[in-house]
C-alpha cells in the first residue's frame, strides 16, 4: 500500500489535471510521519534518477531539517548524491529562515556563520519564508532550473507545513500548495503535517487539497485509570515501535478508497506489513450506522425462496409467454387447440363456455387477449 502511494507520485499528473498531492499526517501518540516522509522521498528520488518517473527533477523544501541531513539520507539509501546534483535541488528554509544571521553579521555581533551543506550546489538558502509568493517563485525557479522548459515536469517535497504555518496564515499556505499543484510543470507534490499542532479546520483544509492522505495511529490504545498505569507504559513503549498506517485515496471518478497497513520502525528504517485480520481495512467508505448493511446466510436463503407474484411457477407445464413475434395463424391454432380441450372438459363436467373467434385479421393483434396473460397472479 505504501508502495502504491510512491507509484502514484512517480506516475505524476495526467494532461489537463492537477498533480497528485499527498498529505502525511501524524500525531504525538504515533510520531512516525517523518519516517514515512523520508521513505517516500527516497523512493521518488530513486525513480527520478533511474528515469522511471514522469518527473525529471525534485525540489526538496527543507524547513525542519538541514540540507546536509537530506544529502546524508539519500547517500545512506544508496542514491548517488554526486549524480543527483543535476536532478535534485534543496531549498534551504532551515539555516536562516528570517535572515537574522545576516543582520547579526552586519551589526558585528555574529562572526562565524555556518551554512552546513548550504554552500553545496544542491542547496539554496531562502532568507524570507514569511512571504509565500517569494517561496513559490523560488520553488518554481529551482524546478525549472532542473528540467528546463517545454513539457518537462518536476516534483516538490515539503518536510514541514507546520513551519510554514508559523510564518504565514492558513489561507496563504493553502494558496501556495494549490498553486504548486496546478502548475503545468509540477508532476507531484507531498508534505508532512503534525496534526496535534493545528486546529481541526486547518488539517481539513490541507486534506481537501490532497488526492491522497495518510494518517498514523497507535497500534494499541492505552487504558484509562490507575490500574492500567503500568500497562500504559508498556503500550506507549510498544507504540513507539509500531503503528497503524491508514491511506485514503480519492479516485478520479469521485470514489474514495481506504486501506490500512502496520508500520514498523527499526534501526534499518521503516517497513510496512499487512494488518492482522481483526484490524484489516480494504474497502470503500461506508457510513457508520446502528444496523447491519449485509444479509446473514439465513436471510439470503429466505430471500431466494420468496415467490414473486409476477413469476410463472410452471405447475408442471412448459412456461410460454407471448413475445409479440408469433404469427396470427400460430396464435389462432393455439387458441383452437385450447378451446377444443376446454370444450371436452366442459362436456365431461356438464358445464358450458363461450368461445370467441376473431372475425378477421384486421383487428388489433392483442385486442382479444388478456394484456396480463403473461402474469401468473
Amino acid at each position: 500500500m505504501a508502495e502504491s502511494i510512491c507509484r502514484a507520485l512517480r506516475d505524476g499528473a495526467l494532461e489537463g489535471e492537477h498533480a497528485p498531492a499527498l498529505t502525511i499526517k501524524d500525531s504525538m501518540v504515533s510520531p512516525f510521519g517523518f519516517h514515512v516522509f523520508c521513505h517516500v522521498l527516497s523512493q521518488l528520488s530513486s525513480f527520478i534518477l533511474a528515469g522511471k518517473s514522469q518527473s525529471g527533477g525534485l525540489v526538496v523544501v527543507s524547513f525542519s531539517r538541514s540540507p546536509s541531513f537530506y544529502l546524508e539520507l539519500l547517500k545512506n539509501k544508496g542514491i548517488d548524491v554526486v549524480s543527483s546534483d543535476k536532478r535534485i535541488q534543496i531549498l534551504d528554509c532551515y539555516s536562516d529562515p528570517l535572515g537574522w544571521k545576516d543582520r547579526l553579521i552586519e551589526a558585528g555581533n555574529f562572526t562565524a556563520l555556518s551554512h552546513e551543506a548550504s554552500n553545496s550546489s544542491t542547496a539554496n538558502v531562502l532568507k524570507d519564508v514569511k512571504h509565500m509568493d517569494k517561496l513559490y517563485n523560488s520553488i518554481v525557479e529551482r524546478g525549472k532550473g532542473l528540467i528546463g522548459g517545454g513539457k518537462n515536469r518536476f516534483s516538490v517535497a515539503i518536510d514541514s507545513v507546520d513551519e510554514m504555518s508559523r510564518h504565514a496564515s492558513t489561507s496563504s499556505v493553502a494558496g501556495l500548495l494549490s498553486n504548486l499543484r496546478s502548475h503545468d510543470q509540477v508532476s507531484s507534490i507531498f508534505w508532512l503535517l503534525h496534526s496535534d499542532l493545528h486546529e481541526a479546520r486547518v488539517a481539513a483544509v490541507l486534506e481537501y487539497l490532497s488526492s491522497m492522505v495518510t494518517s498514523l495511529e497507535p497500534l494499541h490504545q492505552p487504558a484509562n485509570g490507575h490500574r492500567g498505569d503500568l500497562e500504559n507504559l508498556s503500550l506507549i513503549e510498544h507504540n513507539l515501535k509500531k503503528g497503524k498506517f491508514h491511506v485514503r485515496i480519492k479516485r478520479r471518478n469521485g470514489r474514495v478508497r481506504v486501506m490500512s497497513e502496520e508500520v514498523h520502525i527499526e534501526q534499518s528504517g521503516i517497513s510496512f506489513t499487512s494488518l492482522s485480520s481483526e484490524g484489516a481495512i480494504n474497502q470503500g467508505l461506508v457510513p457508520k450506522v446502528q444496523f447491519s448493511l449485509e444479509l446473514s446466510e439465513k436471510e439470503r436463503i429466505d430471500r431466494a425462496n420468496v415467490v414473486l407474484p409476477f413469476e410463472h411457477q410452471g405447475n408442471g407445464k412448459p412456461i410460454q409467454i407471448y413475445d409479440g413475434r408469433r404469427s396470427l395463424a400460430d396464435r389462432k391454432h393455439e387458441r383452437q387447440v385450447a378451446a377444443t380441450e376446454k370444450v371436452q372438459t366442459n362436456e365431461e363436467s356438464g358445464g358450458g363456455e363461450i368461445i370467441y373467434f376473431r372475425d378477421s385479421d384486421d383487428e388489433m393483434p392483442d385486442s382479444d387477449e388478456d394484456p396480463d396473460d403473461d402474469l401468473d397472479i
